[in-house]
């Protein structure tokens, strides 16, 4: 099926995600009109970390994302960093929260104060802060009236020895080492085995491949309607809090970036076509924002982290992207005027012929669709130019 056949089904089957999403009390009216294509971009450096982010609120009524970037924190853990991205549903409430308050949580107690660093103690305390600040949030939610409120989080804790990989829900973290995927975070999921057993054995149900038909994922924070047995533990609910957390020792030279980001991405880019696509464009010199910001859609967040041993500017990359653009515009042009004679030069007609073509150079994990700003500013500049000719003087001099 011809690539641009994909994009439109993978778009499609993001929205289809989306709607099933919905908690209770989300319908049509949680989705506008007409998107918000405003982005977020922030960027960041410090303790030899650099960090982008590109976020966009896209059709959602609401932005319900979050994050934390932190390159280097206070104190006596300035030599440590903490990246986080939240994804937030039926509200922003927890995800805010949290991206106020769950670092706070997490770096206390004798794991952070010892002079010798214990990634099982790390581990340990990075779970006790989730369960801590879901307990916190469960008495507000109830004070305050923001139970159906949750948020997923993946997030990366980087200390001078090692990587910690902290993940609640479908958000993911992927690690790019010596130019390859490395690592990655796993979803949690309502059908898989081990979550469906916790989920079973509190009463529930999995159905639609979601906790009692309705949430699409079995680990979050929030969520508290899910979360209303009293008698039972925090990890034994429906819904759980507790996160998975790896711990990886860190390459100095060799460990070039990180990406976070919500599950919408991932939705649209596997986890080897996002590593490989993000690459080539920090070999474009693009720095982590730039690269967030051709990433980022529908209410989507995106951060890219990088290494001092990221990947720099290639001269042979660059010549590479410029002679593809030079293609794809001439294409274009081609393409515009042998449909212009047909009576169909729409942008989608050419978008469909160009997709039908092999092309070794597009951007890898990207392909044709990353190249869409190229592609639109070419046949924008041929609409118009069509247009004015057509609405210009005659040779006689009168109007055609």
């Amino acid at each position: 099926m011809a690539t641009f056949v994909r994009l439109l089904v993978s778009q499609a089957e993001r929205v289809v995600s989306r709607l099933f999403k919905a908690e209770r009390g989300e319908g049509p009216g949680s989705f506008l009109e007409a998107p918000r294509t405003e982005k977020l971009l922030e960027r960041g450096e410090g303790g030899g970390l650099r960090y982008g982010l590109g976020a966009m609120q896209g059709w959602r009524a609401h932005m319900e994302d979050a994050h934390t970037a932190q390159p280097q924190l206070p104190g006596a853990l300035a030599t440590w960093a903490f990246f986080a991205v939240y994804d937030g549903h039926a509200g922003s409430t927890v995800a805010q929260f949290c991206a106020c308050h769950l670092l706070g949580e997490v770096v206390v107690g004798e794991a952070f104060t010892g002079e010798a660093e214990s990634p099982e103690a790390v581990k340990e305390a990075v779970r006790e802060g989730f369960l801590r600040i879901d307990s916190r949030m469960q008495a507000l939610a109830r004070a305050e009236g923001w139970e159906h409120a949750g948020s997923t989080a993946v997030a990366v804790l980087v200390s001078p020895g090692h990587l910690y990989f902290i993940n609640l829900g479908d958000s993911r973290a992927l690690l790019c080492r010596a130019g390859r995927l490395t690592f990655y975070t796993e979803d949690h999921k309502p059908s898989q085995p081990r979550e469906r057993e916790r989920i079973e054995n509190a009463g529930g149900t999995v159905l639609l491949q979601r906790v009692n038909g309705s949430l699409a994922v079995s680990r979050a924070l929030g969520d508290f309607d899910y979360k209303a047995v009293a008698w039972r533990g925090q990890t034994e609910q429906l819904v759980s809090p507790e996160p998975e957390v790896y711990e990886l020792p860190r390459c100095p030279g060799e460990d070039e970036f990180l990406v976070l980001a919500c599950d919408g991405v991932w939705d649209a880019f596997d986890t080897e076509g996002l590593c490989a696509f993000v690459r080539s464009r920090l070999l474009l010199g693009g720095d982590p924002q730039a690269v967030c910001e051709e990433g980022s859609r529908d209410n989507m967040t995106c951060m890219v982290v990088c290494f001092r041993g990221a990947p720099g500017t290639s001269q042979a990359a660059l010549q590479k992207e410029r002679e593809l653009d030079a293609h794809l515009e001439s294409r274009v042009a081609e393409l515009y005027g042998e449909l212009q004679e047909q009576g169909a030069a729409s942008l989608v007609a050419i978008f469909q012929c160009l997709a039908s073509e092999v092309n070794p150079s597009l951007p890898p994990g990207g392909g044709l669709a990353s190249k869409r700003a190229v592609i639109m500013e070419a046949y924008e500049r041929l609409r118009r130019s069509y247009e004015a000719q057509m609405s210009g003087p005659c040779e006689s001099g009168a109007p055609c």
